[in-house]
């Protein structure tokens, strides 16, 4: 099966799995979930990718346990990142820029964790790049560890499993295998539009911020001081 990368051919799911197989699918499901270097990694594409090839006998592994094993290495993921936000702690939010890092990314993943509580470990898993850091920031914030247990498994499943048997389901239509190429570019778009939606409207908030403080520079206080005659004659009354 050849499909058309959209990137670099080592971001290419059909590359990764055909150079790595069922473990490297592992290995990214889990960096992706929890470890910062890996919130580029093209998890929702790989995992159904991963479930169109198992329908087609080009990965010789059983679905269920693909299933199985790709939520269990999404669990662990997200269980490493809350570890290691609860150990590094606030000093995350003070952690320069970096070629891998960037601030923004934390603050947004902790603006998606304050606006959807614990139910946020859920819905992240199906956002790209805020699933990577969402664990993270809930181990900082110490959210309780039971509830974090509970919404993990929920979330991992959902995404792990859900995403895969989606693959495998569309696998089995004709009208998939002779546009695959087209179905995957519309994955990758998919994914891609929760980021974009979010750059916009944190673009317009900037300008809208920005626009505010302009306009209180040109206040009353600003623009409508009297001339310093005029405070005179005041004075003198």
């Amino acid at each position: 099966m050849n499909t058309l990368a959209l990137g670099p051919s080592w971001l290419d799911p059909d590359y990764l799995i055909g150079q790595f197989g069922l473990l490297g699918v592992l290995v990214i499901v889990f960096a992706e979930s929890g470890l910062l270097i890996g919130f580029f990694l093209p998890g929702d594409s790989l995992l159904f990718t991963t479930g169109l090839l198992v329908t087609a006998g080009k990965l010789h592994t059983p679905l269920w346990l693909v299933c199985v094993l790709v939520a269990l290495a999404a669990i662990i993921g997200d269980q490493v990142g809350y570890l290691f936000g609860r150990k590094v702690g606030p000093s995350l939010f003070n952690r320069p820029d970096s070629r891998f890092f960037k601030q923004e990314n934390v603050e947004k993943a902790h603006d998606f964790f304050e606006k959807y509580g614990p139910k946020s470990l859920i819905l992240a898993r199906f956002v790209p790049i805020v699933r990577t850091f969402t664990p993270i920031i809930a181990g900082v914030s110490r959210m309780n560890y039971r509830s974090f247990i509970v919404f993990n498994i929920i979330g991992g499943v959902l995404w792990g499993v859900g995403v895969t048997l989606l693959g495998a389901a569309l696998g089995k239509i004709e009208f998939v295998h002779q546009n695959i190429e087209a179905i995957l570019i519309l994955i990758v778009l998919i994914s891609v539009v929760p980021i974009a939606i979010e750059f916009l409207r944190a673009r317009s908030k900037s300008k809208k911020e920005a626009a505010a403080g302009g306009g209180e520079g040109r206040g009353p206080a600003a623009g409508n001081a009297p001339a310093p005659g005029q405070r005179g004659r005041h004075a003198k009354r």
